[in-house]
Formats: structure tokens, sequence, C-alpha cells
């Protein structure tokens, strides 16, 4: 079985999530998806989410491309992740290009996809601001 795993916040969730999550599952059989923490987000990204990590997890398990959901709380968790989960294929968005690379030393086959033009969790947020 190949194993797959991307990491992401996934707050509202979007169909530029859902091409990435259906992309990085065509690389393999089993699809990991590392979720950042909130307190992940807010203490080393100095993001606030609007949906809470549990409420994130549930709408990533509901969606029929992700296997398992764990929690992402640090940037150095990505080596260890990959042996424990047995990784074959780490998968990120190409706005992140080259930053992971080092994962191929233990024998992952990095992965950088493009992401969805038109759409990101940034842009809702800035379209809705703009609204008010």
């Amino acid at each position: 079985m190949k194993r797959v795993i991307t990491y992401g916040t996934y707050d509202l969730l979007h169909y530029g999530h859902i091409n990435l999550l259906r992309r990085a599952k065509e690389y393999g059989d089993y699809l990991i998806v590392a979720l950042s923490t909130d307190e992940f987000n807010w203490d080393q990204k100095q993001k606030k989410c609007y949906f809470t990590y549990e409420e994130r997890k549930k709408m990533l398990e509901s969606i029929r491309y992700v296997d398992l959901v764990i929690p992402e709380e640090n940037w150095e968790q990505k080596k260890t992740d990959c042996a424990l989960y047995h990784v074959d294929t780490f998968v990120m968005g190409d706005d992140w290009k080259g930053k992971f690379d080092f994962l191929k030393e233990q024998g992952v086959e990095v992965v950088y996809l493009p992401r969805t033009p038109e759409i990101s969790t940034t842009q809702i947020k800035s379209d809705l601001a703009e609204r008010k």
C-alpha cells in the first residue's frame, strides 16, 4: 500500500482544498492529512482560524479522499510523521516548492502540486471583509 501525507490548516474548507486532496490521493492508496492544531496556528503561524481543530478535523474526515487525520503541532514533525506512518509520498501546494525536499533523504517522494488559482482561504476572508 502506498501512503501519502499532506499538511495544512484547512480553515473555511473550499473546492481548492478538495482539488488538492483529490490530487494528493492519486499518488497512493492511503491519504493522511496532518491538520494544524489551533495552538500551532496561533503560536507559530499567527493564524486565527474560524473553525476549531475538532470542527476542521470532522470536515476533513468526511471527505472520501481522506483516510486519516492527525494533528500537526510543530514544523519539525514532518520527518517523524513520515517514518511513523511509513509514508511513500509527501504532497504540498507549490507555494512551498523546495521547502520540504529534505524528506527525500528518508526515501520519501516529494511532490508540489499547483494550487487552484482562483480560490484561497485568504481571498475568501478578504472578499467577506469587503462586503461589510
